[in-house]
């Protein structure tokens, strides 16, 4: 298991079972592993999902962003744990969603 501090001080893990989850259902990015946790620790932007989840993106290259959807657990050890990851070049969804962080540029 690894994991990775988000940007509300939570440690979020990513456990073996995720990550076999993760690349079973998107098998193009299995090469991501520690992007995964890099974008949880530096995300360009983080959103509000519809099921109290939360979606850290990264733009990884141009025209493609990385998306790790995650869960910040409300108790005194603030941590938490990772959904799924995909990749995507289409994020127009993200629009609907409400904009909780932004880097500065």
């Amino acid at each position: 298991m690894n994991s990775a501090i988000s940007i509300n001080n939570h440690e979020i893990r990513l456990t073996n079972e995720r990550w076999f989850h993760i690349t079973e259902g998107h098998s193009e990015i299995a090469g991501y592993f520690f992007e995964i946790l890099e974008t949880l620790e530096n995300p360009d932007f983080v959103y509000e999902g519809n099921n109290q989840e939360l979606l850290a993106v990264k733009l990884i290259s141009e025209n493609k962003f990385l998306i790790v959807v995650y869960k910040e657990l409300n108790n005194d050890n603030k941590d938490g744990f990772v959904i799924t990851s995909f990749l995507s070049s289409k994020i127009n969804y993200l629009k609907n969603k409400k904009l909780l962080w932004e880097k500065r540029r």
